[in-house]
C-alpha cells in the first residue's frame, strides 16, 4: 500500500510540473532586444512569394550574408503561411524589417515603415497568366465562364494587374469569370495545372522557379499574356529601428551584385539585385491603385 501511495504521489508531482510549464510559458514576442540577449534580434519578414519552406530555402542564404555583414544585431527571416497573415503581422508592427509588394508597401508606410531600396528591376515586376497547352485559349475573352486563380486579392503583380489587363481586354471580372484566390504564387499555377482553373495569375520570379522546380508539370504549361511593368517589391525598416541599422542592411543589399557569393545569393531568390529607392519611389503605386479601384474592384473588402 505504501508503494502504491509513493507511486500516486511521484506521478501526481510529475503531472504539476508539468501543468506548471505549461503556465509559464510564454508566446513568441517581437522585442528588439529580449531579455537575456545581448545582441539585438530583427526579423525580416518576406511575403508570401512561396510556401514558408521554399521561401527559407530562397532566403535564408540572405539572411546568413546579412549577420555576416552587420555589426552587433541579429536578423532573423519570417515566413507567413499566406497575405492575410503577413498584412496582419506587418500592420501590428510586429517585423522590424519587411520585403513586400509595392501594394503592401503602401499600407506599411501608413503604421511606420519606410523604403531603403527596391528588390530586383522593375521591368520584372508584371502579371502573367499561365495556361495548359491543351486548353485551346487564346484569346482573354476565351476566359468568359471560367476560373481565373491568383494567390490573392492583394497580390499586386499577381492578381491586381492581372485584373487590370482582364478589364482592359473587354472582361468584367466581377461578373464574367469566376475569381479564386488560392493562398501562394505556386498554388495559382498547380490549379492549371490540375485543370481547376483555365489560366492562373502570377509573377516571372515563381514562374521561372516553377519551371526549375517542376519541370515535368511545366512542360504542359504555357505563359500567354503578360501586363505591363510597374515598381518592384521594396525593402522596408520599422520607423523605431536605429537608422545605423537600415543603413547597414541598405549597403550590404545594394552591395550583392559585387562578388560571386552575393549573385549566387541573388539567383537564389530569383532577384537580379536591390537598388536604392524611397517612399517617394512608390507614388506610381498610390496611382495605379486609384484607377483600378475606380475601375475594377477595392483591393479590400471595405
Amino acid at each position: 500500500m505504501n508503494c502504491f501511495t509513493t507511486l500516486v504521489g511521484m506521478l501526481l508531482a510529475m503531472h504539476l510540473a508539468a501543468c506548471d510549464q505549461q503556465i509559464v510559458e510564454k508566446p513568441l514576442h517581437y522585442n528588439s532586444a529580449p531579455a537575456g540577449a545581448v545582441t539585438p534580434i530583427y526579423r525580416l519578414a518576406v511575403h508570401p512569394l512561396h510556401n514558408p519552406q521554399k521561401l527559407s530555402e530562397a532566403y535564408q542564404p540572405l539572411v546568413d550574408h546579412l549577420n555576416g555583414q552587420l555589426k552587433g544585431v541579429h536578423i532573423e527571416l519570417e515566413a507567413s503561411r499566406d497575405y492575410p497573415t503577413y498584412e496582419k503581422k506587418f500592420r501590428d508592427r510586429e517585423p522590424a524589417i519587411l520585403l513586400p509588394n509595392p501594394w503592401q508597401t503602401l499600407q506599411a508606410m501608413k503604421v511606420g515603415y519606410h523604403v531603403i531600396a527596391m528588390a530586383g528591376d522593375a521591368e520584372d515586376f508584371k502579371g502573367i497568366f499561365i495556361i495548359r497547352k491543351d486548353s485551346g485559349i487564346k484569346m482573354p475573352t476565351d476566359l468568359k465562364g471560367k476560373v481565373v486563380s491568383y494567390p490573392s486579392p492583394t497580390a499586386l503583380a499577381a492578381a491586381i494587374m492581372p485584373q487590370y489587363f482582364l478589364h482592359a481586354n473587354g472582361i468584367d471580372i466581377n461578373r464574367d469569370i469566376e475569381n479564386t484566390y488560392v493562398g501562394s504564387q505556386e498554388s495559382s499555377i498547380m490549379n492549371v495545372y490540375l485543370g481547376k482553373s483555365a489560366a492562373g495569375a502570377t509573377w516571372p520570379p515563381p514562374w521561372r522557379l516553377f519551371q526549375k522546380d517542376h519541370p515535368a508539370e511545366a512542360a504542359q504549361l504555357r505563359l500567354i499574356w503578360e501586363t505591363p511593368s510597374l515598381i518592384n517589391n521594396s525593402v522596408m525598416v520599422r520607423d523605431d529601428v536605429p537608422k545605423t541599422v537600415g543603413e547597414q542592411v541598405r549597403k550590404s543589399l545594394l552591395e550583392l551584385t559585387q562578388t560571386p557569393l552575393g549573385k549566387t545569393i541573388l539567383a537564389s531568390m530569383e532577384t537580379s539585385r536591390f537598388q536604392g529607392a524611397d517612399d517617394a519611389s512608390y507614388g506610381i503605386v498610390t496611382d495605379y491603385i486609384k484607377r483600378f479601384e475606380k475601375e475594377v474592384r477595392l483591393v479590400e473588402s471595405k
